[in-house]
């Protein structure tokens, strides 16, 4: 009676032991359970065969319960970081046009005022990380295909005629980022595929939403303790034609050149600068890249009940025709007792403005006076942040903290490419400025309270304010814009 209950409690010990080290999952955990066995082998309380028919019996059953809860990874990943954001948003959008142009109403009268009242949401969820040997990589998906923007509205879609309320059509995910880069060495990581913004730049230039898509070099070399210099260079495929029988192709390319640096010079006080110049081969496959870009509204002619007038030849909003620009942004960063601070601005100068001007005179005609169009080649914008810096873009975050933001923008007609620069701020056009302030509020790490305005006015009264952007489609020109924007982000 007394060998068998050492026996019992050895079998138990035995079994406590093997449940012990699946648990551990360790190396080292596994050798002590088969040392136990083996002891009590030793000693006569088990024999080889129940010593064996534990161990197989606890192992079937470790590998049973290990394969159902564990997920597998390929070899090849290093880390993988899962984040994102979602957002909502209630907006509204007042756009001024000028009497007698760009809308007309249902009776055919011309329509001077154009608002917009939405609730809406955005979800943008990826995951990246390191691989094996010096690469990384990057996945992303996102509600809306508009490169612009990734909102959707709610309340819309359904089938048209079909009044069934709380449809699913729009709320698909589409692909916003997808690339492999290569590091290896510190001071060069080469990218290629669809994404995150790589250069130095603002949504005066490029809406924040946009992932170009192509090839970037990045370098960076320090200079000494207190300057640090880098250099990006971009080949971006702005668009495909296809079928591609020429030869050599004729898919439109932007190429992005820039070199930057940021000097320390205390210890909280530091200076970024960035000049970067765009150049533009091929054309495209749609005619609306390869003509004549004027930016001008079909004015005083009803040609039909909302006509967007950037399918339109003579009054095309997207040509690439005539554009050599140099952009140049710079920060200067500092505190504020705990506070930081920035004050912050961006320059452009399209160099060819004035071809591009005179062009857009040609194919428009008499809708551009002989006297209006030239000089109208320059951007710039100046601004000031204050306190958690990055969290009216929601790309930090952090438990009752704040940020201010203020700035004033002034794109003139010829002066950038309007298919890139901000759709919200002031509705993706060129000839208007104004003002744009924001404040946003940490709730609580990884929800973001956010309050925007932004206002605009026409630069140039005879001149129509060219860009096209799907929110406010049939407004040209814009004789002044306004915009608020309430959200409620949470950061993940």
């Amino acid at each position: 009676m007394k060998r068998k209950c050492l026996k019992g409690i050895a079998i138990l010990a035995g079994y406590i032991g093997l449940a012990v080290s699946a648990v551990a999952q360790t190396p080292a955990a596994a050798p002590s359970a088969d040392a136990l066995l083996r002891k009590l082998v030793e000693k006569g309380v088990l024999t080889d065969q129940e010593a064996k028919d534990i161990l197989s019996e606890s192992t079937q059953t470790n590998l049973t319960a290990s394969s159902a809860s564990k997920w597998r990874i390929s070899n090849a990943i290093k880390n993988i970081e899962l984040y994102g954001d979602l957002r909502f948003r209630y907006e509204y959008r007042e756009a001024g046009n000028a009497p007698g142009a760009g809308s007309f109403n249902a009776g055919g009268a011309p329509t001077e005022d154009y608002m917009r009242e939405r609730e809406r949401m955005a979800l943008r969820v990826g995951i990246r990380g390191d691989l094996y040997d010096d690469f990384y990589y990057g996945l992303r998906l996102e509600t809306a295909n508009n490169p612009r923007s990734p909102w959707v509205t709610f309340g819309e879609g359904g089938t048209q005629g079909n009044p069934t309320p709380f449809a699913k059509d729009k709320f698909n995910l589409y692909l916003g980022q997808a690339y492999l880069g290569w590091r290896p060495f510190d001071w060069l990581e080469v990218t290629l595929g669809k994404m995150p913004m790589p250069l130095y730049t603002t949504p005066m230039v490029w809406d924040s939403d946009i992932s170009p898509e192509g090839a970037v070099e990045k370098l960076k070399f320090s200079a000494g303790p207190y300057v640090d210099l880098f250099a990006n260079f971009g080949q971006f495929v702005y668009q495909a034609y296809e079928p591609d029988l020429q030869v050599p192709t004729s898919d439109a390319f932007l190429l992005a050149w820039q070199l930057g640096t940021t000097v320390h010079l205390t210890k909280d006080i530091s200076l970024k600068a960035a000049p970067v110049l765009y150049n533009y081969t091929g054309y495209g496959q749609t005619n609306l890249l390869n003509q004549t870009f004027t930016g001008e509204g079909y004015q005083g002619v009803n040609v039909g009940l909302y006509t967007n007038y950037a399918t339109a030849l003579h009054f095309n909003q997207n040509g690439l025709n005539n554009l050599l620009v140099l952009e140049v942004p710079a920060e200067l960063n500092f505190t504020v007792g705990k506070y930081g601070a920035r004050v912050f601005g961006d320059f452009a100068y399209n160099f060819e403005g004035n071809q591009r001007a005179e062009a857009a005179a040609q194919a428009a005609g008499p809708a551009i006076l002989s006297h209006a169009y030239l000089g109208q080649d320059k951007a710039y914008q100046v601004g000031v942040g204050f306190g958690n810096l990055g969290l009216v873009y929601g790309t930090t975050s952090k438990r009752h903290t704040w940020e201010a933001r203020a700035y004033f923008q002034h794109i003139e007609q010829y002066a950038e490419d309007v298919n890139m620069i901000d759709s919200d701020f002031f509705e993706g056009r060129a000839n208007l400025e104004g003002y744009y302030v924001a404040l946003a509020y940490s709730i609580t790490d990884g929800i973001i309270a956010t309050v925007r305005y932004g206002y605009a006015n026409r630069i140039n009264k005879e001149l129509g304010t060219g860009g096209n952007n799907q929110d406010l489609p049939i407004l040209n020109p814009i004789q002044n814009y306004h915009l608020v924007q309430l959200d409620v982000t949470w950061r993940f």
